[in-house]
């Protein structure tokens, strides 16, 4: 049975608003459809890497982040490459939704597993 979803814009706001009680800098980078727009998550960890996670729904229908891009290596060449990354997806998908995470302390804590497909 799957569980009952906030919807994209108010998830969203959300975590900018846990970000900020948190001195985490937060922002959309690009707006998607309030209600249903899929969510990517630009986590940049600045010298311990920066990641892109797409949230999913499991088989068993919980939440998930699924790494897409990015890794651990850190360095303007990885951000450029997430940031790549989300172009390409709201160039195929303009409801898509891009929060944009800069976490120097890794102070910030995905909301759900991540998991792997």
């Amino acid at each position: 049975m799957t569980q009952p979803r906030l919807k994209a814009g108010i998830w969203v706001r959300g975590q900018i608003a846990i970000c900020q009680a948190r001195l985490i800098t937060a922002m959309v980078a690009h707006k998607g459809n309030e209600d249903a727009g899929a969510v990517l998550l630009k986590l940049n960890r600045f010298d311990r890497g920066c990641y892109v996670y797409s949230r999913v729904t499991t088989l068993d229908g919980d939440l998930g982040w699924m790494q897409v891009a990015g890794g651990p290596e850190g360095g303007r060449e990885t951000e450029a490459a997430c940031d790549d990354y989300c172009a390409r997806q709201i160039s195929f998908d303009r409801d898509i939704w891009v929060l944009e995470v800069e976490d120097h302390k890794g102070g910030y804590e995905l909301d759900a597993p991540i998991v792997d497909f």
